[in-house]
């Protein structure tokens, strides 16, 4: 269960991060491709927060999780400077991609019939045996 201090922060970082984000996409001019963050849980202690992204377009995603990666010092150190009232610490950051919207495309196109699995087998993952 998440303490209200953990709630705090994580919406001062979910904010935060997504003006730096959406803010570095601008200045590399970048077009077409929108990022939020959908959400951000911080540890009890503090140290480690992991945020969830979501890309549009969903295709996008990996290439943007990489090149998020790459600079992810920068975007700390940048939240740091923001944040440096509210926190004494800045929580070493993981960056994860939110595909939960397109999962939920995928159900919502399955109920309306336009994807059937029963038709089209390949629609469906295949199952890695363990």
């Amino acid at each position: 269960m998440e303490t209200n201090r953990q709630k705090k922060i994580a919406g001062v970082l979910q904010r935060d991060i997504a003006d730096v984000i959406q803010l570095a996409l601008r200045e590399a001019g970048v077009n077409g491709i929108i990022v939020s963050i959908t959400k951000v849980s911080v540890t009890t202690d503090l140290s480690i927060g992991k945020v969830y992204m979501s890309v549009f377009p969903h295709k996008e995603g990996t290439k943007v999780l990489e090149e998020v990666n790459a600079v992810r010092s920068q975007i700390k150190h940048q939240i740091a400077q923001r944040t440096k009232h509210q926190l004494r610490r800045m929580p070493e950051l993981s960056f994860f991609i939110d595909d939960s919207l397109e999962y939920i495309e995928q159900i919502d196109r399955a109920v309306k019939g336009e994807d059937n699995p029963i038709d089209n087998p390949d629609l469906l993952e295949t199952r890695k045996k363990k």
